[in-house]
């Protein structure tokens, strides 16, 4: 199993594009979900780094914008979901698929992970997940093109992981996560201890990621909507019995929403 080297590329206001390396190979990189070109052409250039691969997660401009370009400037093979419009010709990818990655020596498992988008995938491999916006520490993405079952479905689809693996997510979200977090579940020690780790990192200008899916299981309130204190947390804002956990779930996602 090759060892990954995963690095942030900050992009936009607080979108994290990840490059991927392996000790042996110190020039060959992959890229995931690069919503810009520049900030990843200067890391290129500044390491003397060449771009084999980009992953794509889904078809929010955010993480695909500066696909094209950097096909263009270095010939990079792309991979990307079967079932979103993608900016350039791909390899198509369905749940249960492999990525293939030869000159990294890396194959990753595609998961499908619909909610946030119709055909959002997520990549896993090497003790590591790539999951775009569908889990963020703490947190999950907004239900813009899916339903709150098909959520619930990816994000514990997501949890069923190893809890060593290392999460890496498309935003930095993670203080403003807790905060919501501490007001569905306040008595979790667990979440106020990470909110201060996070506050710190943050303030130290460090990113928060990655988690790991432990963590997330511990202080995540969508990935604990099954608990019985998440379902109360969640029916005393709603002010009715939410008889399922999807009803859990798509109670704490609007409360989000508007938090």
């Amino acid at each position: 199993m090759s060892t990954l080297d995963v690095r942030p590329i900050p992009a936009f206001k607080d979108n994290y594009i990840w490059l991927l390396a392996v000790p042996g190979e110190p020039r060959a990189v992959a890229v995931i979900d690069p919503g810009a070109a520049d900030p990843v052409l200067r890391e290129l250039a500044a390491g003397k780094l060449r771009l084999d691969a980009i992953l794509l997660t889904h078809h929010h401009a955010d993480h695909v914008g500066g696909t094209a370009a950097l096909v263009a400037a270095t010939g990079a093979a792309v991979f990307g979901p079967a079932q979103e419009r993608m900016p350039v010709e791909c390899q198509r990818l369905h749940g249960g698929d492999r990525a293939h990655l030869p000159s990294l020596g890396l194959e990753f498992e595609v998961i499908d992970v619909p909610g946030h988008t119709a055909g959002h995938i997520a990549y896993f491999g090497h003790q590591a997940l790539f999951c775009g916006d569908t889990l963020f520490s703490a947190g999950c993405g907004r239900l813009f093109e899916g339903t709150a079952g098909q959520m619930l479905a990816s994000l514990e689809a997501l949890a069923a992981l190893p809890d060593p693996t290392r999460v890496f997510c498309g935003h930095e979200y993670t203080v403003a996560n807790l905060r919501f977090a501490m007001a569905v579940e306040a008595d979790n020690q667990e979440i106020a201890d990470y909110a201060r780790q996070a506050g710190t990192l943050r303030a130290a200008g460090l990113p928060t990621l990655p988690s790991i899916i432990g963590l997330e299981k511990r202080v995540n309130p969508f990935l604990r909507c099954r608990l019985d204190n998440i379902r109360s947390s969640a029916e005393r804002h709603a002010g009715k019995a939410l008889p399922s956990p999807v009803a859990v779930f798509a109670e704490v996602r609007g409360w989000k929403d508007q938090f």
